[in-house]
């Protein structure tokens, strides 16, 4: 058998196709690091987002392009360098590559829930994240992910973010006496969004999440207008009247010319846990056909599960329990399924390398 090469190495991982983004390994220069000793071959694989939901595909992939031409031992170690979006626009927030707007068209479809369990879950997975509560007259993520205390200036007079669950925490509930409501009008809401992307020392992140507010109003238009967004998911339950809610939310992010992301059906059927029924409450698959039919990505149903809203009421994520109920693995695979679409759109963004 011929002497294994780096260039033979090379050359045959240059058959190895990323299954997401297109394009192979060696011209996304995705391979750092390769050693060739003997029949051994090590290397890193640099992927576009720690969260990857394809490692063991292109592990599989690796092996069967390498062994045929004598590699016995292959070590594949992982890293990720999240890729920034570059779209048009204005640039108050030059630390943060990648901004996703979590919306509904209407209230109580669990879009919050989505947006903690995101953030929390793309930081378990190593990612740098924010989460901005820009839903100021409802502000619920400082309870739903566990965040207390006040925000303090940073050395450059910024807010400094609350962390908790690995995320920095950003939201109005931070600077009121507690039960206060906040009575403002859309400018003062506006004022305040834009006031928590400049004023606060966000410092460098992988991914900002932003939880927006219900409905199609100031929140969204301030956020689509004042920073270049990576996109939108978008929250429904099941039912009719949510779908016709989020029908708007999708034709408003599309007139300001924000990507959609994709779709996610919450509260999908409720699983018994005695005697493993499952019932759809609210429906089952109105959301799955709803994308198909507008031409969007289904990212992913999520279940009815009492661990969800017993965590969220003690600052505790379904992601990051010890003991998760059924909907953390939804929920986790939703946030690998969105960082897969965010690698996707910034990947054609950049530059593919030319293979000899």
């Amino acid at each position: 058998m011929p002497t294994l090469t780096e260039a033979a190495v090379l050359k045959a991982l240059s058959t190895v196709q990323e299954p997401e983004l297109g394009g192979n390994l060696i011209s996304r220069n995705m391979v750092k690091d390769l050693v060739v000793d003997g029949t051994r071959v090590s290397f890193t694989i640099e992927l576009t987002t720690p969260a990857c939901p394809l490692k063991d595909e292109i592990e599989s992939r690796v092996g069967a392009a390498l062994r045929p031409i004598g590699a016995e031992t292959i070590e594949v170690s992982w890293s990720a360098a999240v890729r920034r979006s570059t779209p048009t626009g204005p640039q108050l927030l030059p630390g943060v590559k990648n901004i996703i707007a979590v919306a509904s068209g209407k209230g109580g479809v669990g879009k919050t829930t989505i947006s903690v369990n995101l953030a929390v879950a793309l930081a378990r997975a190593g990612a740098s994240v924010g989460l901005l509560d820009a839903d100021i007259t409802g502000p619920n993520i400082p309870m739903m992910i566990g965040a207390e205390g006040q925000p303090v200036a940073s050395p450059a007079g910024k807010i400094t973010p609350i962390e908790a669950n690995g995320v920095k925490v950003i939201s109005i509930q931070f600077f009121l006496p507690e039960g206060q409501p906040v009575v403002w009008r859309g400018p003062l809401v506006g004022g305040a969004i834009q006031q928590f992307l400049r004023d606060v020392d966000w410092g460098e992140l992988d991914y900002l999440v932003v939880d927006l507010p219900p409905g199609t109003s100031d929140a969204q238009l301030t956020l689509a207008q004042s920073v270049p967004l990576t996109g939108a998911v978008l929250v429904t339950t099941p039912q009719a009247v949510a779908l016709a809610d989020v029908a708007k939310a999708l034709a408003m992010f599309r007139r300001v010319s924000v990507p959609i992301l994709g779709l996610v059906e919450n509260m999908s059927g409720f699983v018994c846990a005695h005697c493993g029924e499952v019932t759809d409450i609210f429906g089952r698959g109105g959301g799955e056909r709803y994308a198909a039919e507008n031409g969007i990505d289904f990212l992913g149903g999520v279940p009815l599960d009492i661990t969800v809203r017993q965590g969220a009421d003690v600052g505790v994520p379904a992601v990051a329990q010890s003991q998760p109920g059924p909907a953390a693995a939804a929920l986790e695979q939703v946030a690998r399924a969105i960082a897969g679409k965010v690698s996707v759109q910034t990947a054609r963004e950049q530059p593919v390398l030319t293979v000899s």
